[in-house]
């Protein structure tokens, strides 16, 4: 984060940072790139965050892929199905033994341009069905893309970015597909997207 900062980026927060600690919490998130992640796993840091991350990831990057492997975070073949929902429902025992926090990207990938693609409801299922009693809270990533314009280098200067905690959503009484499409919802209205 300091890193874009050095580059001129302007980042602001919004929204409550103030979050029950006595239970699991799900980070559903837009994703629109590689530095999306260091402000989610910054201002969720006392929920231990864990993250559902593509398993080609969890090597060869220095310091990134030791901590992916060694933090809980679940290591997914994306196409892989039958790999993938095990690994992020033991992610979801996880946090809710720890009341700690996941942090899942529904789109599948990221939107190089910042046009959010459809969130996919299986991976908040699973984590769901491990953890039923865990809070949903819709994160949204406003301008990440535009850092990445031109790739991992160079890097371009003096963009706007804004990180949006938006309203918890209560999980009792809804199936996976209706919680997925209500983060996504509001997600969207946030980007006017």
């Amino acid at each position: 984060m300091r890193l874009v900062g050095i580059l001129g980026v302007r980042i602001t927060y919004e929204g409550s940072f103030d979050l029950p600690q006595n239970r699991p919490v799900i980070v559903v998130s837009n994703h629109q790139g590689t530095y999306d992640i260091p402000p989610i796993a910054w201002l969720f840091r006392k929920y231990h965050i864990k993250f559902i991350s593509k398993i080609e990831l969890a090597k060869n990057i220095p310091s990134v892929s030791y901590n992916l492997r060694n933090s809980g975070a679940a290591l997914i073949d994306r196409r892989n199905r039958a790999q993938a929902i095990p690994e992020i429902y033991k992610l979801g025992e996880l946090i809710a033994k720890n009341n700690y926090a996941a942090c899942i990207f529904p789109e599948g990938t990221r939107s190089k341009m910042g046009k959010m693609k459809k969130f996919k409801s299986g991976g908040i299922e699973a984590l769901l069905k491990a953890a039923p009693n865990a809070l949903i809270v819709p994160f949204v990533v406003d301008g990440n893309y535009k850092i990445e314009k031109k790739g991992m280098f160079p890097l371009c200067i003096g963009q706007r970015v804004k990180y949006s905690i938006l309203s918890p959503i209560e999980t009792k009484g809804k199936s996976a597909n209706e919680i997925c499409e209500e983060a996504e919802n509001v997600i969207r209205e946030k980007l006017r997207n």
